[in-house]
């Protein structure tokens, strides 16, 4: 049997096991169990299981993400979203489609402290379409809104798929960071652009003029403490007071002396952060597993090596390189989750494009490659058939029927789309705030 042959076996085996609902780390670890024992046996195979297992998870560098998870469980638990939104309504409500705006900007806002995509989508949800509801925004508009706004939870940092990609390909998680915060913000406006743009184009989906309060000083005090804990997170990285693994802590200390200001955080809701922050690092460190065996076992049919000096060979502009991987990241994501993707393509794609000549350094380049799967990876979270991030929403919207919602983040595919050429056609946006970082 060919290399090609036996890789594309091992894929295929995967595949089949994601569509009798068989959960994405196991199938992964079926599948690369089968090729690995295929190709070298039973010995080697329980003797690599023994020393993989053991060498990925007394790597330092991972507690880093059990701790930003628990940073925006005690966001979540102790009352912040709906401080945020609040302050949002009063910054964007005077436009038209304003509170859908808000909303976008409270998930911007919270994702700067909570980095998990589904988490800010839920939370912000929540509280934001019970008053969206009240003030006429139709359930379209609501809920494409409101996923989308919760892939900002990934767009803007700290993002729990940034930091696996920086441990995959050991680059610096301070210098990703800055590079994403740009890319975030221009995600978060061209969001809004889209929503204004929407609400004139196909009217009757939001209100012509929102009531909305006036800026006081309670309003300001209820958000303070949001931001003082993104400067001490941020500020301390960047000022190189601590590593972002220390950073992380700080910031889920600070995060949860913020909360019990808020006085919303009781012993329950305590217990539940640890619990939620267990099991979902539970999850993701599970899908390192599987995606580890997965990734060994392709490597030994030589195809991500072979893949790579095609790719090198051929008379094809490096950027469209790019851009036909980022093209494989949208299909994929109809069938995985973001995770899932990173774990299992960036080992194959990296060392590709890592060999390719864009007339800038290597740690240029993997930074830049990591704002652009980062960026396209959230494509899966919002179109169908999965969009992770509509379920969640429409789950919590129960008389918006499932198509309504996908219909409502069209347009912010579309922004998408666009924010993803802009940034494959100047690295230099991404790249920006990386000089600054030592």
């Amino acid at each position: 049997m060919s290399s090609l042959s036996l890789a594309g076996m091992i894929f295929a085996s995967m595949l089949a096991l994601m569509a009798i609902r068989v959960p994405i780390a196991i199938a992964m670890f079926c599948a690369g169990c089968f090729g690995y024992i295929f190709q070298v046996g039973w010995p080697p195979f329980f003797n690599n299981l023994n020393g993989a297992t053991f060498a990925r998870f007394a790597s330092y560098d991972l507690s880093v993400i059990p701790l930003f998870i628990l940073m925006g469980n005690f966001a979540t638990q102790g009352g912040i979203s709906k401080a945020l939104f609040q302050f949002a309504s009063v910054v964007m409500g005077r436009f038209k489609g304003g509170l859908a705006m808000a909303a976008v900007l409270a998930s911007a806002g919270f994702g700067a402290i909570c980095g998990s995509s589904v988490a800010t989508a839920a939370t912000i949800t929540s509280v934001a379409l019970p008053e969206m509801k009240r003030h006429g925004y139709s359930g379209r508009l609501s809920t494409g809104t409101l996923a989308a706004g919760g892939t900002l939870g990934i767009l803007i940092p700290p993002s729990v798929p940034l930091v696996i990609y920086a441990i995959l390909t050991e680059q610096n998680i301070a210098k990703l960071f800055a590079a994403a915060m740009v890319p975030g913000i221009i995600a978060m406006i061209g969001y809004m652009i889209a929503i204004a743009v929407y609400v004139r184009v196909v009217p009757g989906h939001a209100p012509e003029h929102d009531d909305h309060p006036r800026m006081t000083l309670a309003a300001i005090i209820a958000v303070a403490p949001i931001a003082i804990v993104f400067l001490i997170v941020f500020g301390g990285i960047y000022g190189g007071l601590f590593t972002p693994t220390e950073g992380a802590g700080v910031g889920a200390a600070a995060t949860f002396i913020a909360a019990l200001f808020k006085r919303e955080l009781t012993l329950a809701k305590v217990r539940q952060c640890f619990y939620s922050t267990a099991a979902a690092s539970a999850m993701i460190f599970l899908i390192f597993i599987g995606a580890d065996m997965m990734n060994t076992s392709l490597a030994l049919t030589q195809v991500p090596a072979q893949l790579a000096e095609v790719v090198q060979g051929l008379d094809v502009s490096p950027v469209m390189v790019v851009a036909g991987i980022m093209l494989f990241y949208v299909v994929l994501g109809a069938v995985m989750d973001e995770l899932s993707m990173i774990l299992l393509t960036i080992p194959i794609f990296f060392p590709v494009v890592i060999g390719l000549d864009f007339g800038m350094s290597q740690e240029s380049v993997a930074i830049w490659f990591g704002i652009m799967v980062l960026m396209t990876v959230g494509f899966g979270l919002l179109a169908p058939p999965v969009g992770l991030n509509v379920y969640v929403v429409n789950g919590m919207a129960r008389d918006v029927p499932i198509s309504e919602s996908y219909k409502g983040v069209m347009p912010f595919l579309i922004s998408d789309v666009f924010r993803t050429l802009l940034l494959l056609s100047f690295p230099g946006i991404s790249l920006w705030l990386v000089q600054f970082v030592g």
